[in-house]
C-alpha cells in the first residue's frame, strides 16, 4: 500500500524541479488544498510562465481535499504563533493533521513540527 502525504507548495517546487530528494514522493498518493495550489500557480507564473502553471494546476487539480471551517479556524491561531509561515501551508498542515497523513515539506518552519516528513534540498 502506498502511503499518502499532504504536499504542500514547497514540495510541489521541489517535485517540479527535480530535486533528487523528492523523486520517491512523485509516485505517493498526495492530497493539498486550493490554497497550496494557488500558491503554486503565483509562483509558477511568476517564475516560468503562465502555461506552465496552468498545466501543472492542471495536472494536480485531482490532489484536492476540502478545507473546512474548524481547519481555517485551527490555522489561524497556529499562524498567530508562528507568523514566519505561510498561510496556506499552515492551513494544509491543520488539514494533513485531520486527515491522519504526514505533511511533506522542507520549509525550515515546519521542521520540529509532529506530523511532518521534512525533506531539505
Amino acid at each position: 500500500m502506498t502511503e499518502t502525504y499532504f504536499f504542500d507548495t514547497y514540495a510541489f517546487f521541489e517535485i517540479i524541479y527535480g530535486n533528487p530528494k523528492y523523486s520517491k514522493y512523485k509516485e505517493a498518493e498526495a492530497m493539498t488544498t486550493i490554497f497550496n495550489l494557488a500558491e503554486l500557480s503565483y509562483g509558477l507564473k511568476k517564475e516560468i510562465d503562465s502555461k506552465v502553471a496552468d498545466n501543472f494546476i492542471e495536472k494536480y487539480k485531482h490532489f484536492l481535499v476540502e478545507v473546512k471551517i474548524e481547519d481555517l479556524k485551527e490555522a489561524s491561531n497556529l499562524k498567530r504563533k508562528y507568523k514566519e509561515l505561510s498561510l496556506p501551508d499552515v492551513i494544509g498542515y491543520v488539514v494533513a493533521k485531520r486527515c491522519g497523513v504526514k505533511f511533506l515539506t522542507g520549509d525550515e518552519g515546519f521542521r520540529n513540527l509532529e506530523n511532518v516528513e521534512f525533506v531539505k534540498k
